[in-house]
C-alpha cells in the first residue's frame, strides 16, 4: 500500500508514544485517521483536539465509515494490543492491509536518509537531543521521538525540505529490523525483553542483524565496550564513542555549580566549550553519541555549541519537578537495571551530601523474574527505597514474581519499604526527603504531579 495514497489510517493503540508520533504524521498528511486505545490520556486528548478520532471501547461498531474500504484504509497495530482484539479481528478477517508501527517507520525511511538511534538504554534521551541539533541548524530534520521533546512540546518535528528523518529503533518485538538505517548510533546492549527473546543470546544476535541493515555510504556509531559484534555491509564506517574514549569522546570534562561543560573531540576536529543544557553526567555520553550523528551530516561547530546548550530535555528523562536548595524531585522512566543504575549514580554525583530517596514501581512481571537480584544491586545506591507492586503493561502474573524479590535482595544498609502506589503519596508526606527520585516506565507517573504538590506545599 502506497503511503501517500491511503485516503484513511486506522490506530489499534493509539496513544502509546511512538503510536501517536505516526497519528500527528499522517494527520500532517491531510488523511484521516481514527483509532481505539484502552484508555483516555492527556496524549490521546490532544490528539483528538489535532484532529484525530479516538475512543476507548473495543467496539466495531466505532470504527468511523471512512476507515472501512480495505482499498484505501491503512490499519497501523502496536504490538501489545492483544492478538484477539476485536477490532483487530475484524480488520484481519476482512483482508485489510496491517501494519507494525516499525514497519510504516521503515516506509517513511526508505524515502529519506534515516538517523536511527538503538540500544537498551539512552535512546529516547539521545534521539531527541540529535534532533533538536538537526531541526535548530542549517541541516534541519523529520523526527518519530520516543518521548515529548521539552523544546518542542511534540513528539513529531516535520521538515519538507531536509533529507534526514530522526528515529528512536526500538528492539522490542524486533521492531527495528523493519528500518534501513543511513547512519545509527546504538548506545548499548544490555540484555532485555527476554519474554520475547527468550535468551541473551537471541537478544545479542538481533541487535547485530540490526546492524546489517546499515545502508552502504552510512556509518555506525557503536558505544566503545559494549558487548556486541557488528556485521555491517561493506562501504559502511564504523566509529566508536564514549565518555572518555573512542572516535568520538569528551575531554576537559567540568562539573560543578549545577553546570558541565567538556570540550568535543571528533577523529578530525576539537570543539571546546560544549554545554549541556541538562547537566547529569549521563547526557555527556548520550550527547557525544548525539553529536557525533550531527558532526558527520554538516551540522557546523558552532550549530552544535549552541544545540547542546539550548536543549531542555525529554519528559519522564531525568525530569526535574522541583529543584531548589533544600529540595529537590524528579522523574525517571528508568525501568532496567542499568539505567537505574546511570540514574541514581548521576543524582549521587550532582548532590554528594544529601540524602536520596528513591520510589521504584517495577515494569513487567518478566522482566523482574529475569533481574531482580540486578534491580536490587542498581535500587541499593540509594539511601532509601519504596518499592511499589510491579506494572504489569502487557502481562498476566507469574506465581511468586513480586517486588518482594527485589526487597529481599537489596543491601542491609539501605532503608526500604514497600506500598501500594495509591499509598505512596501519604507514605512520603511523612518522610524528611531531601533528594526524592521517582523511577518506572508503568503509571507511577500519574502520581509525580500529586506528590509535587505535596512537596512544594512542604517548601
Amino acid at each position: 500500500m502506497n503511503i501517500e495514497t491511503i485516503k484513511s489510517v486506522y490506530f489499534v493503540g493509539a496513544g502509546g508514544i511512538g503510536m501517536s508520533a505516526l497519528v500527528r504524521y499522517f494527520l500532517s498528511k491531510g488523511k484521516i485517521v481514527a483509532g481505539y486505545d484502552r484508555t483516555s490520556s492527556e496524549l490521546t486528548e490532544l490528539l483528538n483536539k489535532e484532529g484525530a478520532s479516538i475512543h476507548y471501547t473495543d467496539d466495531i461498531a466505532l470504527i468511523p465509515e471512512a476507515c472501512l474500504d480495505k482499498e484505501t484504509t491503512l490499519v497501523v497495530m502496536t504490538p501489545a494490543v492483544p492478538q484477539d482484539h476485536s477490532e483487530l479481528t475484524y480488520f484481519r478477517t476482512h483482508g485489510f492491509e496491517i501494519q507494525k508501527r516499525a514497519q510504516v517507520l521503515g516506509t517513511i525511511t526508505r524515502s529519506s536518509k534515516g538517523l536511527c538511534v538503538a540500544g537498551t538504554h539512552g535512546k529516547t534521551t539521545t534521539s531527541t537531543m540529535t534532533a533538536h541539533l538537526f531541526y535548530q541548524s542549517n541541516v534541519g530534520c523529520t523526527a518519530f521521538l520516543g518521548g515529548i521533546s521539552k523544546n518542542y512540546h511534540t513528539n513529531l518535528l516535520l521538515s519538507q525540505v531536509s533529507p534526514f528523518t530522526v528515529i528512536e529503533a526500538d528492539e522490542f518485538d524486533r521492531s527495528f529490523h523493519w528500518l534501513s538505517p543511513y547512519m545509527s548510533v546504538i548506545t548499548s546492549s544490555d540484555p532485555d525483553h527476554l519474554d520475547i527473546y527468550g535468551t541473551e543470546k537471541a537478544y545479542m544476535e538481533s541487535f547485530e542483524k540490526y546492524t546489517t541493515l546499515i545502508q552502504p555510504g552510512g556509518a555506525l556509531i557503536i558505544r566503545k565496550g559494549i558487548a556486541l559484534q557488528p556485521q555491517v555491509q561493506e562501504g559502511v564506517s564504523v566509529y566508536t564513542y564514549s565518555k572518555e574514549e573512542g572516535d568520538f569522546h569528551a575531554e576537559n570534562i567540568r562539573i560543578g555549580n549545577g553546570e558541565i561543560f567538556f570540550d568535543f573531540i571528533t577523529p578530525d576536529e576539537r570543539i571546546n566549550d560544549i554545554q549541556l543544557g541538562v547537566p547529569v553526567s549521563i547526557n555527556i555520553e548520550n550527547g557525544i553519541a548525539a553529536m557525533a550523528l550531527a558532526y558527520l551530516n554538516g551540522v557546523t561547530a558552532e550549530e552544535i555549541r549552541t544545540g547542546m546548550k539550548t536543549f531542555k530535555g525529554v519528559d519522564r528523562r531525568f525530569d526535574f519537578k522541583i529543584k531548589t536548595d533544600k529540595l529537590v524531585f524528579l522523574s525517571d522512566y528508568a525501568h532496567h537495571p542499568s539505567e537505574i543504575l546511570q540514574s541514581i549514580s548521576s543524582l549521587r554525583e550532582l548532590y554528594r551530601d544529601k540524602k536520596i530517596t528513591v520510589a521504584f514501581q517495577p515494569h513487567l512481571y518478566t522482566r523482574t523474574h529475569d533481574f531482580y537480584k540486578e534491580f536490587a544491586d542498581s535500587l541499593s545506591l540509594a539511601d532509601e527505597v519504596i518499592l511499589l507492586d510491579i506494572y504489569p503493561a502487557r502481562e498476566q502474573p507469574i506465581p511468586g514474581v513480586t517486588s518482594e524479590l527485589i526487597f529481599q535482595n537489596m543491601k542491609p544498609e539501605v532503608a526500604k519499604s514497600m506500598c501500594s502506589k495509591e499509598q505512596l503519596v501519604d507514605v512520603l508526606k511523612e518522610k524528611e526527603i531531601e533528594v526524592l527520585l521517582t523511577l518506572g516506565a508503568g503509571d507511577i507517573e500519574d502520581y509525580v504531579s500529586p506528590i509535587a504538590k505535596m512537596l512544594e506545599k512542604r517548601l
